[in-house]
C-alpha cells in the first residue's frame, strides 16, 4: 500500500509538473507557483472541513515547517524553470529530495530489505536519467546546480517534517504547509527581484498544477503511514518519469537515449521496492 500510495503521489506531482510547466512558457513561473499554493490550500481547507481530525499544536508547526521546505524548493525549481536551467535544476532536486529523507529514516531507525535498498541505489541515477535534458546548455550548468540543490534541499525537507505530522491529524497541517508555502514564495520571489504577481494566461495551469500538488502531497503523507519515510520519498521523488512520459505522449517531445534507459531503471527500482 506504502509503494501504491507513493506511485501515486509522483504521478500527481508529476502531472502537477507538467501543467505548471505549459503554464509557465505564457505567464511568470513565479505567479504560477503562488496560484498552485493558493489553490491547494484552499482544496486542502475544503477537504478539511469534510474530514475533520485532531491536529495536536506539534501537527501544525511541522504543517508549517513542511511549507516552508515546499515553498523554498518550488522557488528554487521555478528559478530555474524560468532562467531556461530546467535541465540541470530537475535532476539535482529530484535527486536531493529522494536523498535527504533515506539519509533522516535511516538515522530514525529505519532498515529496508536488502532488495528495497537495491532498489533506492537504482533510483538515484534513474531520477538523473529521466529528468536530464541533454541538450541543455553547458553554460548555464553552475547556476542551475546551485537552484537544484536549494530546491532539493526544500523538498527533501517538505517530505521528512509530513512524515512527522501524526495519524490522527486529519489535513489541516497540510493546509498550512500550502499557506506557508504561498507566504515563501513571495518572499523568495520578493528577495532576488522577480514578479511574482498571476497572470491570466498562467492561472488555470496554476490551479490544474495545485489540485494536482495538494493531491499528491495528501497520498504521500498516507504513504508515510502505511511504510517507511525513506521508500515512499523515493518512490514519489520518481515524479519526472511521468513528466516526461506526458511529454512525449501529449507534446510528441523526442525521449532521449538516456531518458529511456532512466525510465527503464524507474520501473526495475519501483518492481524491486514492493517486491521488497
Amino acid at each position: 500500500m506504502a509503494v501504491l500510495l507513493s506511485l501515486m503521489a509522483a504521478l500527481s506531482y508529476g502531472l502537477a509538473d507538467f501543467c505548471g510547466g505549459m503554464a509557465s512558457k505564457r505567464a511568470s513561473a513565479w505567479g504560477v507557483a503562488l496560484v498552485a499554493s493558493a489553490t491547494g490550500a484552499v482544496l486542502v481547507l475544503a477537504a478539511t472541513l469534510v474530514l475533520g481530525g485532531e491536529p495536536t499544536a506539534a501537527d501544525l508547526w511541522w504543517g508549517a515547517a513542511a511549507g516552508v521546505g515546499n515553498g523554498f524548493g518550488t522557488a528554487f525549481l521555478y528559478r530555474g524553470l524560468s532562467s531556461g536551467r530546467m535541465g540541470v535544476v530537475a535532476p539535482v532536486s529530484g535527486v536531493g529530495a529522494a536523498v535527504i529523507p533515506v539519509a533522516v529514516g535511516v538515522l530514525l531507525g529505519e532498515r529496508p530489505d536488502p532488495l528495497v535498498w537495491v532498489g533506492i541505489l537504482l533510483a538515484l541515477p534513474a531520477i538523473w536519467l529521466v529528468a536530464r535534458d541533454p541538450s541543455g546548455s553547458p553554460a548555464s550548468a553552475p547556476g542551475g546546480v546551485v537552484d537544484g540543490a536549494l530546491a532539493g534541499l526544500g523538498f527533501g525537507f517538505l517530505f521528512v517534517a509530513l512524515a512527522q505530522v501524526g495519524d490522527d491529524a486529519g489535513l489541516l497541517p497540510l493546509a498550512v504547509n500550502q499557506v506557508v508555502a504561498g507566504v515563501v514564495i513571495i518572499l523568495v520571489a520578493t528577495a532576488l527581484g522577480q514578479p511574482w504577481g498571476p497572470q491570466r494566461a498562467g492561472l488555470l495551469g496554476g490551479a490544474a498544477a495545485g489540485v494536482l500538488g495538494a493531491a499528491a502531497t495528501v497520498c504521500f503523507l498516507l504513504a508515510t503511514r502505511e511504510g517507511y519515510l525513506s521508500i515512499a520519498s523515493v518512490v514519489t521523488s520518481l515524479y519526472p518519469a511521468f513528466t516526461v512520459i506526458l511529454a512525449a505522449t501529449l507534446l510528441r517531445e523526442h525521449v532521449h537515449r538516456a531518458q529511456a534507459a532512466g525510465l527503464l531503471l524507474c520501473a526495475v527500482a519501483v518492481t524491486l521496492v514492493a517486491a521488497g
